[in-house]
């Protein structure tokens, strides 16, 4: 009999294993959404504030140093998704006692990981931005702001922690609150470091880590009061080497999967870099605005994360079958919505991080979006197949994927970018989308298919340690 789950009411709401699949998923997605908004809100109000009060240079500085941070932050965002795959599948096979020691042992393999990735990358700062070709006018300010934000990588690593835990167990809707509380004080400490401590670059990335604690303050104390599954015997805290090696067979693959990704974009970023400080200022903004378009089906492969997860220790694999089919449906839906709005918008958009006189910035930038807008649906692809790979405990093969895409990025800022200067440049994202899609399409059916066959062997899917 499966057990009982007293867990707090957000969680009992938004069970996965349970109801109509679309339903579900939206249900859920919604809460993701406004998560995956809310985290690209820090970042684009600080290249928002940094370009409207610092000027284009600063903008160029600040822009300059997302690759980097792409990679370094990447990998312990990626861990900490990782971490947290067997806790939605311990949770989905009513086994609580496990759960925890996953949890408590992701505690300190992830403190670890954070301290250690953040003292080396601040030791070797400037020889990271030296690496990636930053222009000397402005290797300073892109120094200013980077060293910040990853001094705060142990802060942000806690955040998407106890954010993943909550989601694990259905609550998608806490950690999107406990982001939306964070972002005004972001925003807050945004405007008045530049404004009126004249703090410069280093005032947003500053308020972006400060806003970042806030946040894991909050998912903490939600976790404390409300989760009483989550509260960690004595004994469960004891470091077992069994379960950090299968919190490492999770967490290392995806956070590789993200750094190979970055590694991609930092290619891409020193061919961009070549063209100029209105190609690097178009870039850095419409990234920004990329993100935010590309949030709905980030939000989306997110809760097929959880979705498979879940899914797969309730030991149902009709339901993500369903589920990934009601889920491409939606996806294409949100791209045919987010294209025909960044057609009618993609200039006015521009014009909120440069001036509007700026008007090569503008026009390179509209360019940019509009042809990653056009193939959105690729990446629609990657991030349901992607996350749902995860989702049922096959990290490895997603992680084959970011290399697909670094591969992509690599051969657009080696060999497109000299030869078609700008124009190449935008076809960058798409080029490692499709790429991803090839490997991607192929390796969930073969992942579904070995566990279709471990339990028609066995009669049962073993999952966990």
């Amino acid at each position: 009999m499966k057990k009982k789950r007293i867990i707090g009411k957000s969680a009992a709401e938004t069970d996965l294993t349970v109801g109509a699949p679309l339903k579900v998923i939206i249900k859920f997605w919604v809460p993701m959404l406004l998560t995956c908004v809310l985290q690209q809100l820090y970042s684009a109000v600080d290249t928002m504030i940094v370009g409207q009060f610092l000027g284009k240079q600063a903008l160029a500085a600040v822009g300059a140093t997302g690759s980097v941070s792409f990679v370094i932050v990447g990998f312990c965002n990626g861990l900490c998704l990782g971490f947290v795959i067997p806790v939605a599948q311990q949770f989905g096979a009513g086994d609580y006692s496990k759960m925890r020691r996953y949890i408590a042992n992701g505690v300190w393999t992830l403190l670890g990981f954070a301290t250690g990735v953040s003292v080396a990358v601040c030791m070797l700062c400037t020889q990271i931005l030296l690496l990636i070709r930053t222009p000397e006018n402005i290797l300073s300010l892109s120094y200013q702001y980077i060293f910040i934000i990853f001094l705060g990588i142990p802060i942000t690593a806690a955040y998407n922690f106890l954010a993943g835990i909550l989601r694990s167990l259905g609550d998608s809707k806490t950690p999107s609150m406990a982001l939306l509380l964070a972002s005004v004080v972001n925003i807050g400490f945004d405007i008045l470091s530049v404004t009126v401590l004249n703090m410069g670059v280093a005032g947003p990335a500053w308020a972006t880590i400060l806003a970042q604690g806030f946040s894991a303050l909050i998912c903490l104390a939600v976790i404390i009061r409300r989760f009483h599954i989550l509260r960690i015997k004595k004994h469960e805290w004891q470091l077992k080497i069994d379960y950090v090696k299968k919190l490492c067979k999770y967490g290392i693959p995806m956070g590789l999967q993200f750094s190979i990704t970055g590694i991609g974009i930092m290619i891409l970023q020193t061919g961009v870099n070549s063209l100029g400080d209105d190609a690097i200022a178009a870039v850095a903004a419409t990234t920004k605005i990329s993100m935010f378009m590309t949030s709905p089906t980030d939000a989306l492969g997110s809760t097929m994360a959880t979705y498979a997860g879940q899914n797969l220790g309730a030991q149902k694999l009709d339901r993500i079958s369903k589920g990934i089919k009601m889920s491409l449906l939606f996806g294409a839906v949100l791209w045919i919505v987010t294209f025909i709005f960044i057609l009618l918008s993609g200039k006015y958009l521009m014009m909120m991080f440069v001036d509007s006189a700026e008007t090569v910035v503008i026009g390179y930038g509209v360019k940019y979006i509009t042809i990653n807008m056009l193939f959105y649906f690729a990446l629609v692809l990657v991030n349901v197949f992607r996350l749902t790979i995860q989702g049922l405990g096959y990290s490895t093969l997603a992680m084959a994927a970011g290399l697909m895409e670094m591969i992509g990025r690599s051969i657009v800022g080696v060999i497109l970018i000299p030869f078609l200067g700008f124009n190449g440049a935008c076809f960058s994202n798409v080029a490692a989308w499709l790429l991803a899609d090839i490997f991607l399409i192929p390796a969930y059916f073969y992942v579904m298919r070995k566990i279709k066959k471990m339990r028609a062997d066995s009669g049962k899917i073993y999952i966990g340690a």
